[in-house]
């Protein structure tokens, strides 16, 4: 049987395997030639489907969820407080590469592919490691 807190952990992987994802497909996005148009095609609707299909319903089902479960256990500890914060910066980022991501379909992308690589790596990873630090070990 799926409970509140199940259903939240689906989501959540859901959401965070596209802030993952998201980035690495602008990485190929922008290696690809000018001149390959089916290639741009794919990846535009490749990012359209992942961030519009996927990753906005995950995040938004992750926000419900948490609240709900939040509110079921109530509102306690500095550890929740800090979570909370790096939620809001996840949330940041998430409309951050819709921004990317509107660029790419306009065809006015600006940044070349190691941009997206160093987009790819280093915000998501260090906030996912500092939640599940936050969650499992609740310092303060």
């Amino acid at each position: 049987m799926l409970t509140v807190k199940s259903l939240h952990i689906i989501f959540m992987v859901t959401w965070y395997a596209g802030l993952f994802y998201l980035p690495r497909l602008f990485v190929y996005h922008a290696m690809c030639a000018p001149d390959d148009r089916v290639g741009i095609e794919r990846f535009k609707t490749m990012e359209r489907k992942l961030y519009y299909g996927i990753m906005t319903p995950g995040m938004v089902l992750t926000v419900v969820f948490g609240l709900w479960l939040w509110l079921g256990y109530g509102i306690t500890g500095g550890w929740m407080h800090a979570k909370f914060a790096l939620v809001l910066v996840l949330l940041a980022y998430h409309v951050y590469l819709g921004k990317l991501l509107a660029a790419f379909r306009d065809d006015r992308n600006a940044h070349g592919h190691v941009f997206y690589r160093w987009i790819n790596e280093i915000p998501a990873l260090p906030i996912l490691v500092a939640v599940v630090f936050l969650v499992v070990m609740k310092p303060f």
